[in-house]
């Protein structure tokens, strides 16, 4: 099964209504060279001081760089594009709210091997969620063009609608390959990889991801961005990056203030979630 592209015109609903079907799809060149030459030069400092990865899954020839809304303006840019909040506010619209997950650019080195097959949303412990719950939203930015040759993500396009368990081979898999400045959208729940770097050139994706509020995020973005920092930024961004309630009853802080009144005193609400009118607090 081809992974499907679709042109950077495509909506939100567009783009949900794929990932939602098949897992993935790719939306080509997105955003323009100068964005992204803008994004390598604030990046390449960390990049170049980041480590290769301890073990097999997160690569020896692999740089895992984090911290992106902390280290990078132009990646605050991204996290915050129309077409990927849209599409990620879309396709977990089930959930009251949703967060920043993660935001890290990853350089797969010349001759890195295959990551193994896996689902992003085993982090959460390995949870069972029930079939068809979506609880991540994902991305990855292409930094350099994505070939085959170079280690493109690996997708088995479908495979969102298996039980985990499921067996999938590398011959079940198809690379994402798309120019620089696309973006290719993933579920928490379809299985994929980093591919082999068989090329001599670094391969750069920005993987940046959402998920439900309600579930831990993977990079702790209150402590990977000072406060510092933090008090720089918008409003909106800093309510995704958690500085607000996950869902009802979550997240508030001391006399059930708005998390948004760590950074920006006065500005926030009392109580608990947007829903509390509906629920019965004993």
């Amino acid at each position: 099964m081809p992974l499907t592209h679709l042109t950077r015109a495509a909506s939100p609903d567009e783009v949900a209504a794929v990932v939602q079907a098949d897992g993935a799809v790719v939306v080509d060149e997105v955003v323009a060279a100068d964005l992204l030459d803008r994004t390598e030069s604030e990046l390449r400092p960390y990049l170049d001081a980041t480590p290769t990865g301890p073990d097999d899954f997160s690569g020896g020839r692999t740089r895992r760089t984090g911290s992106l809304v902390a280290r990078s303006p132009t990646c605050r840019e991204l996290v915050m594009h129309p077409l990927a909040l849209g599409t990620a506010r879309r396709f977990l619209g089930h959930a009251t709210n949703i967060q920043l997950h993660l935001t890290q650019a990853i350089a797969i080195g010349p001759g890195e091997t295959p990551q193994p097959i896996h689902r992003d949303q085993w982090a959460f412990d390995f949870f069972p969620f029930p079939p068809g719950y979506e609880v991540q939203c994902n991305t990855i930015w292409a930094l350099t063009d994505f070939t085959e040759e170079n280690g493109a993500t690996r997708i088995a396009p479908g495979s969102n609608l298996h039980p985990d368990g499921f067996t999938v081979a590398a011959e079940d898999t198809v690379p994402a390959a798309m120019a620089r400045g696309s973006v290719l959208f993933y579920s928490g729940s379809v299985y994929h990889g980093g591919g082999a770097n068989h090329s001599d050139a670094t391969r750069i994706g920005l993987n940046i991801t959402y998920a439900v509020a309600w579930l831990r995020q993977e990079e702790n973005q209150y402590l990977s961005v000072p406060r510092e920092v933090a008090q720089t930024l918008p409003t909106e961004l800093l309510r995704l990056m958690g500085y607000d309630r996950g869902a009802y009853a979550l997240g508030y802080i001391d006399d059930l203030r708005d998390p948004i009144e760590a950074v920006r005193p006065g500005t926030g609400t009392t109580g608990f979630g947007a829903d509390a009118a509906s629920v019965s607090t004993p």
